[in-house]
């Protein structure tokens, strides 16, 4: 039987949000960001597990209720995002099969619908790869120069806004980071890792406000977006 794992990587400081915390653990709508972004798995019946990937000196972490919940576990983050998200597969390992799927999500993604969730594990759990929630990208494309300059405009009609979750199988994923990390190729996102293999992943459509949360304004964003779900559900 197939089991669905999820992956948080939560190691990065967030130096951008210029704030005094990693903006995973910023206010939001009452909460923290990262209680926000896991309640949609912690909700769905058919996560079996979590994996959060923190930093070593965090001691903000231990301090939320969430971080004793029985179907959650921790690892210790790395220099980079894909090495987080490396420590994190090799943490599941220890209880989870090679071709178990994993979701890897953004910490700052706090806004996934469960529509997009339930969508994301359906259209992928029978593909030979897997894939990514994506969106299609609705604005002009300009390719610039050194000089900030327009160099031209770029054809929009296949270019994708990759989001999060990215949902592969565990070993396959474990083993297209190990490689592409000994091979020094860039690796943005679990995708990029993939495609250094010779993957394709699939793309499906997303929801646009399934926003990460990167810059200041983006909180303010966010907690608007929660407070309607809030409100509708109320």
């Amino acid at each position: 039987m197939e089991r669905f794992w999820v992956l948080i990587p939560a190691a990065g400081a967030g130096r951008r949000m210029g704030a005094d915390r990693p903006k995973q653990y910023l206010r939001l709508a009452g909460r923290t960001v990262i209680e926000h972004t896991l309640d949609p798995f912690l909700d769905h019946p058919l996560v079996h597990g979590i994996v959060v990937v923190v930093d070593r000196p965090d001691t903000r972490w231990q301090e939320l209720t969430v971080s004793r919940d029985s179907r959650v576990v921790t690892a210790a983050g790395g220099p980079e995002r894909c090495e987080s998200v490396l420590n994190g597969l090799r943490r599941l390992a220890v209880q989870a099969a090679p071709r178990d799927w994993v979701l890897v999500h953004d910490a700052a993604r706090p806004c996934l619908s469960r529509g997009d969730l339930d969508r994301l594990i359906a259209v992928l759990r029978d593909d030979p790869v897997g894939g990514i929630l994506a969106t299609p990208v609705r604005d002009t494309l300009k390719r610039g120069d050194e000089r900030d300059r327009v160099l031209e405009t770029l054809d929009r009609s296949h270019v994708w806004h990759a989001l999060t979750p990215q949902m592969f199988h565990l070993g396959e994923l474990t083993h297209a980071l190990e490689h592409s990390l000994a091979q020094g190729a860039q690796v943005t996102d679990e995708a990029s890792a993939m495609e250094h293999m010779g993957a394709r992943p699939r793309l499906v459509t997303g929801r646009a406000d399934n926003i990460k949360i990167t810059h200041p304004e983006d909180l303010a964003v966010a907690e608007l977006l929660l407070r309607r779900v809030q409100g509708t559900a109320g």
